[in-house]
């Protein structure tokens, strides 16, 4: 199901050498904008400085008297203080900054735009952070933000590369669905009677041989956001929150939030330290492809059934970069909508 809602807001008019240029698919061309990104975890940031960046614009993050901030200069160098500030921050050199579902969330464009309703909806996150230190990380992939976002969103993928974490390919039946709105696509994976997750078996005292498995992954194009669902029967619900900060054309940074804490114990604890294996598995796939996926090539691209979920997604990262072109950065859909259901989490 396909639905597109497009916003009747009025555009944002800008100069035309601000806008993203449209061509064939070359994703470091396609920088969109007006967007919020999880640039850090909270328990990352503290008095003394430190520097992330968004499509290699940099952002300094600190706290002063516990209240946090967000520049585009380094805030203890004098001379740092004296250079020009950009229209990322209007002149004033600081960026809309806040704090939400543990993260440190940074706005990327019109700073009169930034609205904390556009932060995407992650359900299984508590707003107001807290989760327990062994439920989150950070990895970093040697490729752009959207060829890893395209791998995530073929979820057959894992049985293949990360087999020894969440099981192999084999199954009863496997189904495949792709929805999407204006400014998001999720990929939809049912399985009956597949290989139970070694994982599960191995600190999850999962005795079964096969599983039904619901998999879920929901990607905010403009964010680079992807929320993951996994609910393993018999076994457990594993909710992954993905962010793939675009740092740069050939690199971005993941800081992953798996909330495990309702799972049995070592099961709660070692489930998301398997990110340092699925990870750089990930990395040593995306990573040598990263120069070829970010040329435009007369070669025709070959897909499958499967990866209608990239397709969709390259598809709407095209036609954002066009409206913003022409002066449209309006959300044509609401990225902070409730997505339970969606995901397949209970709705209480």
């Amino acid at each position: 199901m396909t639905t597109t809602t497009l916003s009747e807001e009025p555009s944002l008019t800008s100069r035309a050498a601000d806008r993203p240029a449209v061509q064939d698919w070359v994703p470091g061309v396609l920088q969109l904008r007006d967007a919020w990104f999880p640039v850090a975890h909270v328990t990352d940031v503290h008095e003394t400085v430190s520097r992330r960046q968004v499509h290699s614009q940099p952002y300094y993050l600190w706290r002063a008297k516990g209240d946090l901030h967000a520049s585009e200069h380094r805030p203890d160098i004098a001379a740092a203080k004296r250079l020009p500030s950009t229209a990322f921050t209007m002149g004033t050199g600081d960026y809309p900054v806040m704090e939400r579902y543990g993260y440190v969330w940074v706005w990327y464009g019109n700073p009169e735009k930034a609205d904390e309703s556009l932060v995407p909806d992650v359900p299984f996150l508590p707003r107001e952070g807290g989760l327990p230190w062994y439920t989150r990380g950070t990895l970093r992939f040697d490729c752009c933000s959207a060829l890893s976002l395209e791998n995530l969103l073929d979820l057959t993928h894992a049985d293949f590369l990360h087999a020894n974490v969440v099981g192999d390919e084999y199954s009863e039946d496997d189904r495949i669905e792709v929805q999407s709105t204006s400014e998001t696509v999720t990929m939809i994976r049912h399985c009956k009677s597949k290989s139970v997750a070694p994982i599960m078996r191995w600190v999850g005292g999962v005795r079964a041989k096969y599983q039904d498995v619901r998999a879920v992954i929901h990607v905010h194009v403009r964010n680079s956001v992807a929320i993951a669902y996994g609910r393993y029967t018999p076994g457990f619900h594993v909710p992954l929150f993905h962010p793939c900060v675009p740092e740069s054309q050939d690199r971005c940074r993941l800081n992953f939030a798996m909330n495990t804490t309702a799972a049995p114990g070592p099961f709660r604890i070692l489930m998301p330290r398997a990110a340092y294996i699925v990870g750089p598995q990930d990395n040593i796939m995306v990573g040598p492809q990263s120069a070829r996926y970010a040329e435009p090539a007369d070669r025709r691209d070959l897909h499958s059934r499967f990866d209608g979920a990239g397709t969709r997604y390259r598809f709407l990262m095209q036609q954002i970069a066009r409206r913003q072109q022409q002066g449209d950065f309006s959300f044509g859909a609401d990225p902070g909508r409730d997505v339970r259901e969606l995901l397949g989490m209970p709705v209480l």
